[in-house]
Parts: C-alpha cells; structure tokens; sequence
C-alpha cells in the first residue's frame, strides 16, 4: 500500500484536532484502550460526549488552553492505504511548527469555520502551503450543523477562497463542506449535505493520487554510506547505498558523481540484497559502479542526462526556527540530503509578511517564526535543484555549531 502524509491547518477553533479524532474514530483507527482512556478523559464535560480533539493534543498546555501548541503525529491506515497526519498549531507564532509538520506533506486540509469563512489564517497558511509547493489542497468547510447546513453559505466560502488558490498558484484544490463535531461527511455521507454530491474525506484521502508526486525524471541519489567489507570474497567490493530521492536508475546507465564531476556506469544495483536490474524513487538500494573513484557519504549520484546546479551562493526562502536571532554574517553549518557544510548567511533581502505576501526590505535581523529571502556561501560547492521544481533536493536545513539545534529551514530558489 502507498504512503499518504497529510497535514490539518487552520484558525484557532476550527476543529483541527476534532477532524482528526473524528476521522479515526469514525473510520475504526482507535484501540480499545485509547477510547476508554479518552472517555475518563471526557467526562469534565457537560453534554457527555467524548472530546475527540484529546487524541491529538497530547500536552497538558494544549489540554488545559484547548489550542494546539505543538505538531502532533497520527497513524492510520484502511485497506486501501496508509496515513500519517500531522496536526499542526494555528497561531502565527507557531508557524516554525506547521513549516515543520508540511514540509513533508502529499497534501493539505485547511479548515474553515463555516460562521466565519475565509479569514487572516486561512491566507497565511494558504500562503505557506504555497511556499512549501504542497501538490494537493483541500479546503473543508467545516461546523456547517452551526450554519444550518447551507448550500449558499458553502459556495460563498469557495467562491472566496478561489480567488486565494488563482493568485497563490495552488494546483490541486478540493471543497468539501462538514462537521468534525457530528461526523458529517467524515468518513459517512451526511444526510444532512444531500446538496453535496462528491465524496467525503475519507474517500477524498484514499484516492488521491501520488503517482505525480515522485519526480522520476530527474535521478537524485545522496549517498548515505560507502560499503567496503574488505573480506576474502568480497575483498574489491564498494557499494554506494542510500535512498534515490527521485528518478529511475537502470544497470548500464551512465551517472555523474557531484560536486566533483567525476563519471561511470552503473554495474550492479542491489535491493534488500538482491540484485536487480532498475530501481527508483524512493527506494534504497546499493550501486556498484564500474569505475574506482572517489565518493564518500554526502556525495551526490545523477542521471548523466537531468544533472543539478553545483554553487556556493544560495538564493533560499528561510523560515527562522530560534528564539536567537538571525544577523547578517551569522556562521552555520547547512545540511542538504547527506552532505553537510559550514556557511555563512551574507545577506537578506527581505521579509515576508505572510499575511499579506509584503516583502519588508532589508530587515537588519531576523526573529523567531520570520521567513525572509536571504543568500547564504557555502564554504564548498554543493548540488542543489529549485525547490519549486524539485522538493527532495532544494531544501535544506541550517544547523548551530555549537548547540546543533536546527535553527533554519531553507527553501532554495
């Protein structure tokens, strides 16, 4: 079975954690022990229902405030494929948090609260989705039991926010009107939506597809590790491994190793010990080339044909993730695939106001949560694509060097 992430957005209140107790609740995705837990936990309650939104916020803080605060993962899987969602906080200053949980996202479900349509929120993690090139939006439309279920409420809202996905470019963009709360159109059709004839979300997630999402044109291959067992029969053998980022590699093909230029062929491509003929993204394999050069882990194997930029200047989009600020000059170390190397941050050109897409020009420091356009200097050259065309090798993380805390998160133009 595939493999669908998927992250919930939204203004504070939306139902963003509800919607996903809801959907496993619903669709059968809760242990028996998780239920009873969760049922002691509900009992504070008035009305007697049980609060789905516990199953996702997990700390004490979200509990009490009733927000999210921090980037909650979930599991799940029907017959038809598997989940992992990320429940990501709506306030602005926990934007490094939903940067964080979408980064690696086949798809996102913005929330919009029925009574209020499309407000401040909406745009901003509309706009984030945007900047992380997310493939597939889906908008659902949610408390529509507090709207009293209308028609003409729901297509004022997606009338409203179409004109959001034209200007921010989103490709894919679904409506979905429901109630996280009473389950409408969750996993089971609502009664109360007969209007609505498209499916519901659970339907929605079991069938969009992921084929386009895995570029298999452009053949990306970080080595991870360089296997040299040195034993009696195999005392000539060096494997390349690592997990192919994108593309198909066939025996045979030529491949460029970068930074370095150098090139070969493939001899022999190993998968889960056995030798095979091709392999692609995303599987890990292990290629032996025909010829004995020089390659190490951080090293990048390419397709001869779709080859990648090697520089030392950066143009990147950062989303900053310290609460210590970011000046100009500032030394870090940059990790890309598998290759780290020490950089330096030699000027920023603006910030984004991710409410409204304004650049401010020429910030002197940049603070927690900021996402600015910055050029950073490697100290040696790296092999990097645009992320907007290819994701798996234009981002990159920035580290600190003394505490290696991530401190960065790199969108390269």
């Amino acid at each position: 079975m595939d493999l669908l992430r998927f992250i919930t957005a939204g203004s504070v209140d939306d139902g963003k954690s509800t919607l996903i107790g809801r959907l496993l609740y619903d669709s059968k995705s809760i242990l028996a022990d998780q239920l009873e837990a969760l049922e002691k936990q509900s009992k504070s309650r008035e009305d007697g229902e049980i609060d789905l939104a516990l199953l996702t916020d997990g700390l004490r803080a979200e509990r009490e405030q009733g927000i999210t605060i921090d980037v909650a993962y979930k599991y799940f899987s029907t017959p038809r494929r598997k989940f992992i969602i990320a429940d990501a906080p709506g306030h602005i200053q926990y934007t490094r948090n939903m940067v964080t949980g979408a980064s690696n996202a086949n798809l996102i479900i913005i929330l919009v609260d029925a009574r209020n349509g499309v407000v401040e929120q909406t745009r901003r993690h509309s706009i984030i989705a945007s900047l992380l090139n997310i493939p597939h939006v889906v908008v659902a439309i949610n408390k529509m039991d507090l709207v009293e279920y209308s028609e003409n409420v729901y297509n004022n809202i997606t009338i409203d926010y179409a004109g959001i996905a034209r200007t921010l470019g989103l490709k894919d963009v679904v409506y979905l009107p429901i109630s996280a709360l009473r389950g409408d159109n969750i996993v089971d059709k609502s009664l109360q939506l007969s209007w609505y004839q498209g499916p519901t979300l659970l339907e929605l997630l079991e069938s969009t597809p992921l084929e386009k999402d895995v570029d298999l044109t452009h053949g990306r291959l970080p080595v991870q590790y360089v296997i040299r067992p040195q034993t009696e029969e195999l005392h000539d053998y060096r494997g390349y491994a690592g997990k192919i980022s994108s593309g198909i590699y066939r025996k045979g093909e030529q491949v460029t190793v970068l930074p370095a230029g150098l090139t070969s062929r493939i001899r022999t491509i190993e998968k889960g010990g056995i030798e095979v003929d091709k392999a692609f993204a995303p599987q890990s394999v292990v290629l032996q080339l025909e010829d004995d050069i020089d390659i190490s882990r951080g090293d990048l194997i390419v397709k001869a044909d779709h080859q990648p930029r090697v520089e030392q200047d950066l143009d990147v989009l950062l989303c900053w993730m310290d609460a210590k600020p970011l000046i100009p000059g500032n030394k870090y170390l940059l990790q890309i695939g598998s290759r780290t190397v020490r950089s330096v941050v030699r000027e920023i050109e603006y910030r984004l106001d991710v409410n409204t897409l304004e650049k401010i020009l020429a910030p002197q420091q940049v603070g927690l949560n900021d996402i600015v356009k910055a050029t950073i200097r490697t100290a040696a050259p790296i092999a990097f694509d645009s992320y907007k065309e290819l994701q798996v090798n234009g981002g990159a993380i920035l580290i600190d060097e003394t505490s290696h805390v991530t401190v960065g998160a790199c969108m390269i133009q």
